[in-house]
């Protein structure tokens, strides 16, 4: 790990200078920082980060794109852009959906304004490294009153071949009334077995009165090791519906935080989790309240197989003076093996009295009495389990808003399911 390979690849790819010292700057922090607190979960001794910095080759493994459909897309192979569509109508109302170097030449001071927002590099060692290691990434800029129809897509696959680390910055900008739904995939594709990691930030700010959707499927391999930071950050009467399918089959923390700055904020937070193997994927799912009358609500489901281990940490907290804020959150996770494990951690942090609050938890196996009831109908066994678990699943993927999103996280959870 050297300053100099740092700068060297800044200026290999002509990255402004502000954002050569806000590398250099955070390199010099991440000796400093500790790790992030992910509660109940051991990562201390996972490799998130070799200290290097470089390009991915042209691979040989891009998938065929020629049965795309016709929305607003982007699909990146390790850091190298093999896809970029943006309809004219779209371009000409100013919307800019793109990788992240060429955002920095298309629209320099409007990333310039914006990155690093909703994270900081100095909060933690893993955001230090972030800042001062991402090799790619994308920016999708909306302008103010500009509302965008289609779904826009974000594709990023990781090669399994390739030792490079996956080491991205998505930087989404939804301007004051602007309105959007964005779809995202992480997904590790090709039969290789290399070990690395990746250490992801994706970044939303929805400005004064605008509306995002946000559905995700990662489905990173089982040789990475995964960071992932999703953070939003809201104006006054700014929503955004999060809807998280955490489908890894590999180690990954995971940090999925809103900070309700605005009054009349709105944040939904629903996450899909499933661990399998011994595979351990720990979730910490945070709202922070700072507006008045701001609302925040998380609904976590989870399901565990074999010897994998899942932790859902729910984390509501309204700061002093966020008058009339409301924090909800639920977590439940179902196992369906003996030796799984698994933690169901709430926690609310209240500041202000005049506020609404609550929360539930819940940790257990399939119920026998709903396995019985399907068999005696003449269901084998596999079936009346995969009945149930989608049963279990249906309440936070049915509030998805994308029917295509839920019945690819119907068919990702059955492929786990299919692998036992």
């Amino acid at each position: 790990m050297t300053r100099e390979s740092i700068l060297n690849f800044s200026q290999s790819k002509a990255e402004p200078k502000w954002l050569q010292e806000r590398r250099l700057a955070a390199f010099d922090k991440i000796d400093d920082l500790d790790l992030p607190k992910i509660e109940r979960v051991k990562f201390r001794r996972w490799n998130l980060g070799d200290g290097t910095i470089s390009e991915s080759p042209v691979s040989a493994n891009v998938p065929d794109f020629t049965a795309v459909g016709d929305n607003p897309k982007l699909v990146q192979l390790g850091t190298q852009t093999v896809l970029e569509s943006l309809p004219a109508a779209l371009a000409e109302q100013g919307v800019v959906f793109t990788d992240f170097h060429s955002a920095l030449e298309e629209i320099p001071q409007i990333v310039e304004k914006h990155f690093a927002t909703a994270l900081k590099f100095d909060e933690d060692k893993l955001a230090a490294y972030h800042t001062a290691y991402f090799n790619s990434g994308a920016v999708l800029y909306v302008p103010d009153n500009v509302e965008v129809d289609l779904p826009i897509e974000g594709i990023f696959l990781q090669d399994s071949t390739s030792d490079v680390p996956f080491n991205k910055h998505i930087l989404i900008i939804a301007g004051r009334n602007a309105k959007v739904s964005y779809l995202e995939r992480f997904e590790t594709i090709g039969e290789g077995d290399v070990k690395t990691s990746a250490n992801i930030a994706v970044e939303v700010l929805a400005q004064d009165g605008s509306q995002v959707k946000f559905s995700a499927i990662d489905r990173l391999g089982e040789h990475l090791t995964t960071y992932i930071s999703r953070r939003g950050r809201l104006g006054n009467d700014a929503s955004i519906d999060w809807a998280l399918g955490v489908m890894n089959e590999g180690n990954v923390i995971a940090d999925f935080d809103s900070d309700l700055i605005g009054n009349g904020s709105h944040a939904e937070l629903k996450v899909v989790a499933a661990s399998s193997g011994r595979q351990v994927q720990g979730i910490d799912t945070r709202v922070t309240n700072y507006g008045n009358n701001s609302v925040g609500h998380i609904l976590q489901h989870g399901v565990i197989l074999e010897r994998g281990t899942l932790t859902f940490n729910g984390i509501g907290h309204i700061i002093k003076g966020a008058k009339g804020a409301d924090a909800q959150q639920e977590s439940r996770v179902l196992m369906l093996s003996d030796k799984a494990r698994s933690d169901a951690n709430p926690i609310l942090l209240i500041d202000e009295n005049e506020v609404t609050a609550g929360h539930a938890a819940s940790i257990g196996q399939v119920d026998p009495e709903d396995m019985y009831y399907l068999m005696s109908r003449g269901i084998d066994k596999e079936t009346a389990e995969r009945l149930v678990i989608r049963g279990f699943l249906g309440t936070v993927i049915t509030e998805i808003p994308i029917k295509a999103v839920r019945d690819e996280m119907i068919a990702v959870l059955d492929e786990k399911l299919d692998k036992r």
